[in-house]
């Protein structure tokens, strides 16, 4: 009997197929930087055009695999093209559901509200009303300020130091950010800007709780300095974990102090859960990890499965709009809606914020551990899966609280050194000198050695001259990134 053999392809023939791959990813990579935007961001930093991607999995044209550490900046929850979110999708189309309802009620939102309010803290859900907005972040934060500027009939707002909500017109003048605003005159003219609680580089100069205690001090007695400068506001606006700022925490105590502050004067308190939400902080909302119940919850990213879709959850009592005041036309986004519900209902049923908690500390952990062979690594901080690594120059000076320079050049390199061995992540923070872990909720044990393995070499190739790295893992390739398929 004859035994046919398959047939063998050719070293020259793989070389030929991955070149034109290559070649064809170009390509792209050129006409977008042809076509596109000058503000375009992402695009910059990684020169990769994905074809495919499942779970933490991102596969480019060419077909170097990469994990994504930064999920679509939080957005992935269950990573890549989840089962329970394609179903959700696929099973909407196959309904004949409209998929455009504009703010109609349809199945799929019922659906969704009662899936988002079963995950909000008791107190505040059973007192809650809910707003659909465009499927951006920043719209809920210009729903929210536009609407407790209309039930308190005041224009100021409070923000924080290092803050980023959004890139409209009110949203970002309550960011930090100065650069971008710089250009539009008079953006900010209604923000009163209060110092947030960063330990590692502490506004006051001395660190730890109490740099969080003269933060809270700082702000009672602003507000209630009759020669202060500060006119009675209309809201006060904080991120429970700031990300685009660098990964950085605010203590327990101090948003506890934000709350008591802000409840014994009758201001409205926002609490801007866009990144933080959905169990990436280790809870299901990261203000429930201090007890604090805001008047108004901005949620968007994760809460859409990977779609667009955003919402403005608030008291009751604030309900005080004309129909109309706040509106948009991507507002009934119906496969968002059914993948948002299946994504929730999955994250609470299979235990997925005390997984991102486990695993979140363990990653901190070993990074922290890392920091006396790679003295380049100041400060590892953060909350659960949302890790921030900031980068310094080991022999500038320190300052009062020992921090030393902020490296933004070493954490640019150390980024593109990632990409190298097929790691993607992304920086921010000061002077984007921080280096930021955002990786999905699902990531594997086996994973997050692999995320792990590949920065602790990217850090040290980059400060103590070590060779090594190369393109992203092959498809095919033997890989610890995961044993799935892209």
């Amino acid at each position: 009997m004859t035994v046919s053999t398959p047939p063998t392809v050719s070293t020259a023939s793989a070389a030929s197929t991955v070149s034109a791959a290559s070649a064809a990813a170009d390509a792209i990579l050129r006409r977008q930087r042809a076509r596109e935007s000058s503000a375009r961001t992402y695009a910059r930093s990684f020169p990769v055009v994905p074809a495919r991607a499942y779970g933490m999995t991102v596969e480019g044209c060419d077909g170097r695999r990469y994990l994504d550490c930064l999920s679509g900046a939080g957005t992935l929850a269950l990573g890549h093209n989840h089962p329970v979110v394609t179903e959700a999708v696929r099973r909407t189309l196959e309904s004949g559901a409209p998929l455009h309802a504009l703010d109609l009620a349809t199945p799929q939102k019922d659906e969704f509200t009662d899936a988002l309010f079963a995950t909000l803290p008791p107190a505040f859900a059973d007192r809650a009303r809910i707003h659909f907005c465009g499927p951006a972040g920043t719209d809920a934060v210009e729903a929210a300020l536009k609407l407790m500027q209309t039930a308190t009939g005041r224009q100021g707002l409070l923000a924080f130091t290092g803050a980023y909500h959004g890139m409209t017109a009110g949203a970002l003048a309550v960011s930090g950010g100065v650069a971008v605003k710089r250009p539009v005159p008079g953006l900010a003219a209604d923000v009163t800007r209060l110092p947030y609680p960063y330990s590692y580089r502490c506004p006051f100069g001395v660190g730890g709780e109490r740099g969080a205690e003269l933060s809270a001090a700082y702000a009672e007695r602003l507000l209630d300095d009759p020669k202060g400068g500060v006119v009675p506001p209309a809201a006060m606006i904080l991120e429970p974990v700031q990300g685009e700022g660098g990964a950085v925490p605010a203590p327990d105590g101090w948003l506890r102090a934000m709350r008591r502050i802000t409840a014994e004067r009758g201001i409205p308190l926002i609490v801007d859960e866009v990144q933080t939400g959905v169990g990436r902080t280790g809870a299901f909302w990261a203000v429930e990890h201090s007890g604090v119940v805001p008047d108004a919850m901005v949620m968007s990213k994760a809460i859409g499965g990977s779609l667009p879709l955003a919402v403005v959850v608030y008291r009751e009592d604030y309900d005080v709009w004309a129909p109309g005041a706040h509106t948009g036309t991507f507002r009934g986004n119906t496969l968002a809606m059914a993948a948002g519900a299946a994504t929730l209902r999955y994250v609470a049923r299979e235990g997925l914020v005390g997984r991102a908690a486990e695993v979140g500390a363990r990653m901190a952990a070993r990074l922290d551990a890392l920091r006396g062979a790679l003295p380049a690594i100041g400060d590892v901080r953060g909350r659960g899966l949302m890790i921030g690594v900031e980068l310094v120059d080991p022999e500038g000076p320190p300052d009062s609280c020992g921090a030393r320079p902020p490296a933004p050049g070493t954490a640019d390199r150390v980024r593109a050194a990632c990409l190298e061995r097929g790691l993607i992540v992304e920086l921010g923070g000061r002077y984007d000198a921080t280096v930021r872990l955002l990786p999905p909720l699902v990531i594997t044990d086996e994973e997050a050695e692999a995320v792990l393995d590949r920065l602790a070499d990217a850090i040290a190739a980059v400060t103590c001259g070590r060779d090594g790295g190369g393109g992203g893992v092959r498809a095919g390739a033997a890989r610890r990134d995961t044993g799935r398929p892209a």
